[in-house]
């Protein structure tokens, strides 16, 4: 069986078909997200400090890497974003233990990302046009490191799940022409939104069946890419995930954690209670009104898709005698505990 071996300083973890599914959290990305950008930019890491314990409390294998910031007052990100992905670098491994997958269309940042990730990272990406085959594959076998193929070329994305599955075939041939094995590429084969196209979600089922079965390769995609632009998108994501799994998709990078509600929202759901006439108890803890009121929570937690995950991995016996499942449960139970269900759930999720 296929297996992709990634590492840090102190752990492994294996992407395979035989392998519970991996979850590579995408926070640390600075893309959409104009705050994060900002701090970054000011050499403040806060977020991406909270970012990176949050996710791996919430069950992530594998923290993506992302410093794609434009900075104002210097838009070059050849001169940027090298040195700030070092500086993100060295801060998320001495916080975190799981390993790196670094993430840029900047070469600069790709080598430098490399040059500080202890162990053996996961590469994020490469694409089927000639220039990039020859400027990332040359790093991946320097380093020695498996990397993400994403199934576009010059022509762009190709809406023919067979166009895509070709590209897939060509990154693999041209990587082997630099020694670089098939269990070292991690397909992407691009999920396209099931909003713009009914076939999507069949699509990409068939396309993962074919890159295991033909090419033997392990895959991963956006995961929220499925369900852009539709309404309750979790429950998209959460039907999408254990469906992909079974086809044969093996990684996925997404969102482990369940945003907390914000002040602005909870303030909100009080006046519109106070409007009709229910009368909120002065002082109640903002946590018990979110959770009540079915908001969710003021803190970070595991995500719906995660659950939808553990379920899935037990289901196909990836998770012997559903250890993972019933103890994340146990835990999640017991998560108002306060630091105590904090503390277990730190040791499980380090162990």
């Amino acid at each position: 069986m296929t297996q992709t071996v990634v590492e840090s300083k102190t752990k492994t973890v294996v992407i395979g078909f035989d392998q519970p599914f991996c979850v590579i959290g995408e926070r640390i990305n600075p893309t959409g997200r104009k705050k994060l950008a900002a701090e970054l930019e000011a050499g403040d890491f806060s977020t991406v400090e909270s970012d990176a314990i949050a996710q791996v409390l919430a069950g992530a294998n594998i923290l993506d890497i992302n410093a794609g910031v434009v900075y104002n007052s210097n838009p070059n990100p050849n001169e940027t974003e090298p040195p700030l992905m070092g500086k993100v670098i060295e801060l998320v491994q001495a916080l975190v233990d799981i390993p790196l997958c670094i993430d840029s269309s900047v070469p600069g940042a790709l080598e430098r990302g490399l040059e500080l990730a202890e162990g053996r990272p996961l590469l994020n990406s490469v694409t089927g046009e000639e220039d990039r085959l020859e400027l990332i594959l040359p790093l991946v076998k320097k380093y020695n490191v498996p990397v993400v193929a994403i199934s576009n070329d010059d022509t762009g994305i190709s809406e023919d799940p067979n166009v895509r599955f070709e590209v897939a075939k060509k990154i693999v041939e041209r990587a082997a022409d630099f020694g670089i094995p098939a269990n070292d590429i991690v397909v992407d084969p691009l999920v396209m939104p099931i909003g713009a196209m009914g076939t999507a979600g069949l699509q990409v089922f068939k396309l993962v069946r074919r890159l295991r079965e033909e090419l033997g390769v392990n895959t991963t995609c956006g995961a929220s890419n499925i369900s852009f632009g539709l309404p309750n998108r979790h429950g998209i994501n959460n039907a999408f995930l254990p469906m992909a799994m079974a086809a044969g998709m093996t990684s996925a990078i997404m969102n482990p954690i369940s945003i907390p509600i914000s002040e602005r929202k909870i303030q909100e759901k009080v006046t519109e209670l106070e409007s009709l006439g229910i009368i909120i108890p002065e002082g109640i803890d903002p946590e018990k009104l979110a959770n009540v009121t079915g908001l969710g929570s003021t803190k970070a937690r595991s995500g719906s898709e995660m659950e939808a995950i553990r379920a899935a991995n037990f289901l196909t016996n990836n998770d012997p005698h559903g250890r993972t499942w019933i103890s994340s449960n146990k835990l999640i139970t017991n998560a108002a505990d306060g630091d105590s269900g904090r503390r277990r759930t730190s040791r499980r999720s380090r162990s």
